[in-house]
């Protein structure tokens, strides 16, 4: 039976509501397939305003992987602002995807991909909207299953209550096994929980409510039920190559946060920072071969149109050959105002000749390295051994050679941090400066100083570290404002921070049990909406909420954040297995404790942190010795181009 689309109700709404456009669809390479044609239905989701969601590489991955299917069929979905929200609830309008409007509700599943834990609230909007028990134990059979993915889900334990599965790792592989599993049990006939339990039993796939946890303060016993297994392992996917997604990057029809064609050039990270979840849990290093990039590179920007690319990964400039890809193309796309960005780079394995071949067919707009510690001590503790002699002879060529701004990035609240790191960071960005102006010869060269608050997260050596409180935070922050500004070259020097609450927020939901579900749905009911969003958030809100749920079960907002763990305390999520060993983070914790630095283990021997026997994966480290090469296409009358 077909579903109707419910643009009809929606359409009239539109124009009362902020930015409309985004709630249309249409976009440039979007699907809108038969739903008749289709055995399994995803809806896929974004938890956050589409300027924010529509960009995202994975919701983009998973789109094409599951079109691709002849049995199956997926259609995105982003959060409402909250003004289309009231008129919805008005006028009974439910959530809807944006390619074919279709009710959420009549989904099979629900996939909702979270990259920040501040968007927890967001989905309970979708699926009270959807008119889907917010509660999994209150959904039968005529409900989507919800499906949480993404860096967050590696402690879905705060949301459990709300989701039927939560996917640990790469996605590309996993949703085709989910989608195997939900078309055989739509024909057998058998109940929502024996389809829970085939879930279980699917590698990478975690069901919270087949697991029993027992509490007193802190975690006593999680015990599987039915058969689920005692550990969930992630999933990898091994060859990159095999997996050139996104083939045709969505247009979008309203602005968005970026807006390039975006090329993953390896998946994971060695380089050890220890407070970097994302380099710890997408281990180990895939790159994907010179050959691959240029492909995909060729293939985006033909289906986009877009005349930027970036060339993705955690810190891009760490490929093997990215030399050789580089230069082969900025050598493809030379004189087609085609441009390169590496949005993520580390000033150690920067030079000045990567960045004049990114720029050459571009704007110089400047210069982006993250530091992360403004001391030397502080980035011992880190492990990002970026050295400030390397920082200031790396910007000083850039700014011989024409750049004029440079932008850093910290972090404040560390472990073990005292105000004089923080205040680091003022001598650096002066130092900064000083070299750009005697470089360059002039003295409008600028420097922009970003700094966040950090936020312990699970499956890092940091799991165990107490988190730096707000207050704490904040005064550091006015006090290197002041540090920044006690010299007339601070006129040069601009920064930009955010406060300490929302992160101690972040940091409840990073670390939480299921104790903290309780926490999000009251501040969910009390109107939480967008709380990464700073006009939505609201730090006294969470407060109350934190309150007045978790003290009567015997903890608190600081037992979940500030409070540091002990080596024996069983963390939430101890039985989800990410690849490391907890033993190698616990000893890599204790060498940050004593200022040890850890070696990149694609280059050294190995550390034993577990991941690659674990995962089946090795390490996978070029160079080829290849080279891409031009490529020749033919123009709309046939005659041939050098592109």
């Amino acid at each position: 039976m077909s579903v109707l689309s419910v643009f009809p109700a929606l359409e009239p709404l539109l124009p009362r509501v902020s930015k409309p456009v985004q709630y249309v669809g249409g976009e440039l390479n979007a699907q809108a397939k038969p739903w008749e044609g289709a055995a399994v239905r995803w809806a896929l989701m974004y938890p956050d305003a589409y300027e924010v969601g529509l960009p995202n590489q994975g919701v983009m991955i998973l789109y094409e992987v599951l079109n691709e299917r002849a049995d199956a069929l997926a259609e995105r979905c982003y959060a409402v602002w909250p003004d289309l929200e009231a008129l919805m609830r008005e006028h009974g309008v439910p959530a809807f995807t944006v390619d074919s409007h279709r009710p959420v509700g009549a989904f099979d599943l629900l996939g909702v991909s979270f990259s920040t834990e501040l968007g927890y609230t967001n989905l309970l909007t979708t699926l009270d909207l959807a008119g889907i028990p917010l509660h999994a134990a209150d959904r039968d059979e005529s409900h989507p299953v919800v499906v949480a993915g993404g860096h967050a889900a590696f402690n879905p334990e705060p949301i459990s209550r709300f989701v039927d599965v939560a996917v640990l790792g790469d996605g590309e592989e996993v949703v085709g096994d989910i989608t195997d599993v939900v078309r055989e049990w739509k024909s057998s006939g058998t109940d929502r929980r024996e389809l829970l339990r085939r879930l279980a039993h699917t590698p990478g796939c975690y069901v919270p409510s087949l697991y029993s946890v027992e509490y007193d303060e802190s975690i006593t016993a999680v015990t599987p039920l039915e058969g689920a297994p005692a550990t969930v392992q992630k999933r990898t996917t091994s060859d990159l190559d095999e997996w050139p997604y996104p083939k045709a990057p969505l247009v979008p029809l309203a602005e968005t946060v970026h807006e390039r064609a975006s090329v993953e050039i390896f998946r994971g990270c060695t380089r050890g920072c220890r407070f970097c979840q994302a380099g710890m849990i997408t281990r180990p290093v895939r790159e994907r071969s010179l050959e691959g990039v240029g492909r995909m590179v060729d293939a985006a920007v033909r289906a986009s149109g877009f005349d930027e690319v970036g060339l993705l990964s955690l810190s891009s400039a760490d490929h093997s050959e990215i030399a050789e890809i580089t230069k082969g193309l900025a050598d493809r796309y030379e004189g087609t105002n085609t441009s390169l960005s590496l949005p993520s780079t580390r000033v150690d394995a920067f030079n000045i000749d990567l960045a004049n071949e990114i720029s050459r067919n571009g704007r110089r707009s400047g210069l982006t390295f993250a530091p992360e510690g403004g001391s030397e001590r502080i980035r011992k503790v880190i492990n990002k051994m970026v050295s400030e002699e390397d920082l200031i002879r790396t910007v000083s060529e850039a700014f011989a050679q024409g750049w004029r701004q440079v932008k850093l990035y910290f972090m404040c609240g560390l472990p073990t941090e005292e105000d004089e790191d923080v205040l680091e960071i003022a001598g650096m960005a002066h130092r900064v400066i000083e070299a750009g102006r005697k470089a360059s010869g002039r003295n409008d060269v600028r420097c922009t100083i970003s700094i966040g608050g950090f936020v312990p997260k699970p499956h890092t050596p940091f799991q165990w570290a107490a988190q730096c409180h707000p207050d704490v935070v904040d005064d550091r922050l006015r006090k290197l404002r002041e540090a920044v500004n006690s010299k007339k070259i601070g006129r040069n020097i601009g920064m930009r921070y955010h406060d300490g609450q929302p992160s101690l927020i972040e940091g409840l939901l990073a670390r939480g049990d299921r104790r903290v579900g309780a926490v999000i749905e009251r501040v969910w009911r009390e109107g939480g909406r967008f709380d990464g969003w700073s006009e939505h958030f609201s730090y006294e809100r969470w407060l109350a909420a934190a309150e007045a749920e978790l003290e009567p079960q015997g903890v608190s907002l600081e037992w979940f954040t500030t409070r540091e763990r002990d080596e024996a305390e069983v963390l939430p999520w101890d039985h989800l297995d990410s690849g490391l060993e907890r033993d190698w983070l616990w000893q890599d914790w204790q060498d940050a404790l004593s200022e040890q630095e850890q070696d990149d283990c694609r280059w050294t021997p190995c550390f034993d942190c577990g991941v690659c026997p674990s995962t089946g994966t090795d390490i996978e480290v070029g160079p080829s010795g290849t080279t891409l090469i031009p490529l020749t296409v033919l123009n709309p009358v046939g005659r041939e181009l050098g592109a």
